[in-house]
């Protein structure tokens, strides 16, 4: 088994809580709330997001050198998603860790 730098670790950590809050807005709050939060580019974005986050975790998990590929796709979508939750508005939550993870993938895809 190969041992996983602390900061591929920590890039994991952190793809994995955005993929399941990304997931858990959309099911928990996005759909009960309706109107802006249900349109479909944001709902879109947001599914996308969730799955990209799982993606980049799995790939960086299999320690395969072309995660950076899938780090710099995921920091791209995770920008999208916070801008989209931020102009639907009462999802900061959902900001903040689409932030984190791109800042994260970002310096993974380096």
């Amino acid at each position: 088994m190969h041992a996983i730098a602390d900061d591929v670790q920590a890039c994991i950590e952190t793809c994995l809580h955005c993929y399941r809050t990304c997931l858990g807005m959309t099911s928990h709050h996005c759909l009960p709330a309706g109107g802006r939060h249900v349109e479909p580019e944001h709902v879109r974005l947001m599914l996308a997001c969730a799955e990209v986050c799982r993606t980049a975790a799995h790939v960086m998990e299999l320690g395969l050198p072309e995660h950076r590929h899938v780090c710099r796709a995921c920091a791209e979508l995770c920008e999208s998603c916070a801008r989209s939750c931020e102009a639907v508005g009462d999802m900061q939550d959902c900001v903040a860790q689409c932030r984190a993870c791109a800042e994260s993938c970002r310096r993974m895809a380096a």
